[in-house]
């Protein structure tokens, strides 16, 4: 019995669902370019200090979940939590803000040290897109676009809604905090020990908690919205008069917030009912603070991130997988000859060269050729090339269920022949 096993909540993506990720992440692509974003490739090490100055020493993520540890010069590094503190540290580190905007995404693994379950794991994966130099409420509405076109594209539409807010500037937060540290401090004895310790540390989120004893008092405590004043209420405004005029729904939930300082005005998630407790699929929303952390000088930033993994649950438990052809062979050459499948393989790379756009697999697993033609079936091509005893070439057109034979040169007649029939018949698959 095998003894070695992946680490514990990081998961294997098996070769029966990476066309799946493809495919997935060939629309997060396709989203990006088309609203003009352009790919950042982020080092999955970043320092440790980047993400204690953005996003706290104090919160879970920095003192309970990040994989921190020295590397061998001393230095204390970490596997990156999120994505948006190293995408703002490479657009500083390299100036990409002088005189211009910047339009940003990245993919990839995260890691967080948490209790793994459905929906989230310890390596996880995450599409990102960040807005750098636009400080108007447009940006914010294009991001949200993007993502409506996204679930829109993948058939979610009625599986996901929107909820928005304003978390307004860091002055009126501060006071909204103040109001809050009073509300819960007074009501103490009514707090849970996890709240009690938010109550010190971030009472913003106590707002987040999920205890149904406390939903009263939390329904009950101080808006931050009877706070803002009205530069924040304006941008705010823009916004949601952006999104009527784009027809997209959304619910205002005072509730929404974040539990880092950074964050102002917009924030936003996009939630299904069809994943349980971890219903979040994207979440973003402006954080114009962030950059002054790093630089001491402001820079307008918003985005958004959504998890991968969790998107492809949603998929699967509204039965919208794809079955993606790219890795379904068109040809599959076998051999009933005993020379170790040498000629079956010099075969088929003389049908790559010749027809390049094929997808062309030799069987060479050394079975009978009874077991090489089920191999082929259960591949789902749509030719099985045969290498006879007798030096003949057999073809099996598995669309028409012809068989004929031939010789080399017929063979790549043949082939073109069907080729061409391929792409007349189905100009816009996958498949050639």
């Amino acid at each position: 019995m095998n003894d070695i096993k992946s680490v514990r909540g990081m998961r294997d993506v098996l070769p029966d669902e990476t066309p799946q990720w493809q495919w997935l992440e060939a629309r997060f692509r396709q989203m990006a370019h088309r609203y003009g974003y352009q790919e950042m490739r982020l080092p999955l090490l970043e320092p440790v200090s980047l993400f204690e100055r953005a996003v706290g020493v104090s919160t879970d993520i920095v003192s309970k979940e990040m994989y921190n540890f020295r590397d061998k010069s001393g230095e204390n590094i970490t596997l990156r939590p999120e994505g948006t503190s190293g995408c703002l540290r490479a657009v500083l580190e390299n100036n990409m803000c002088y005189h211009k905007t910047q339009r940003l995404w990245y993919q990839g693994p995260m890691f967080r040290y948490e209790r793994p379950q459905k929906g989230r794991l310890r390596q996880f994966t995450q599409f990102g897109a960040e807005a750098f130099g636009m400080p108007g409420a447009d940006i914010d509405a294009e991001l949200i676009f993007m993502v409506r076109d996204l679930f829109t594209g993948l058939g979610l539409e009625n599986h996901v809604r929107l909820e928005i807010n304003s978390l307004g500037n860091s002055s009126e937060r501060q006071l909204h905090r103040q109001a809050l540290v009073n509300w819960f401090s007074h009501h103490q004895q009514l707090l849970d020990e996890d709240s009690k310790m938010r109550l010190a540390i971030n009472p913003l989120r106590i707002l987040d908690s999920k205890n149904p004893r406390l939903q009263t008092l939390i329904e009950q405590a101080p808006r931050l919205t009877d706070f803002l004043q009205q530069d924040s209420q304006q941008h705010f405004a823009t916004l949601c008069e952006l999104l009527d005029k784009a027809e997209i729904a959304y619910r205002i939930n005072p509730r929404l917030v974040r539990g880092l300082g950074y964050y102002s005005h917009t924030v936003f998630e996009w939630i299904t009912d069809d994943l349980g407790a971890q219903g979040t699929v994207c979440g973003g929303g402006r954080y114009d603070g962030l950059a002054e952390l790093f630089s001491g000088k402001p820079l307008p930033c918003c985005g958004f991130a959504i998890g991968i993994e969790r998107l492809l649950l949603l998929l699967a438990a509204t039965n919208r997988t794809v079955t993606d052809h790219r890795h379904v062979p068109d040809i599959v050459v076998t051999s009933e000859l005993s020379d170790g499948g040498i000629s079956a393989l010099l075969l088929a790379e003389q049908l790559r060269r010749r027809f390049t756009t094929l997808r062309v697999l030799t069987d060479s697993s050394g079975a009978r050729l009874k077991r090489q033609h089920q191999n082929a079936l259960n591949s789902q091509c749509r030719i099985i090339i045969t290498l006879n005893h007798d030096g003949h070439i057999r073809l099996w057109d598995l669309q028409s269920q012809q068989q004929s034979e031939t010789d080399n040169a017929g063979l790549m007649t043949m082939i073109a022949a069907r080729q061409q029939h391929w792409q007349k018949s189905t100009p816009n698959s996958d498949r050639p």
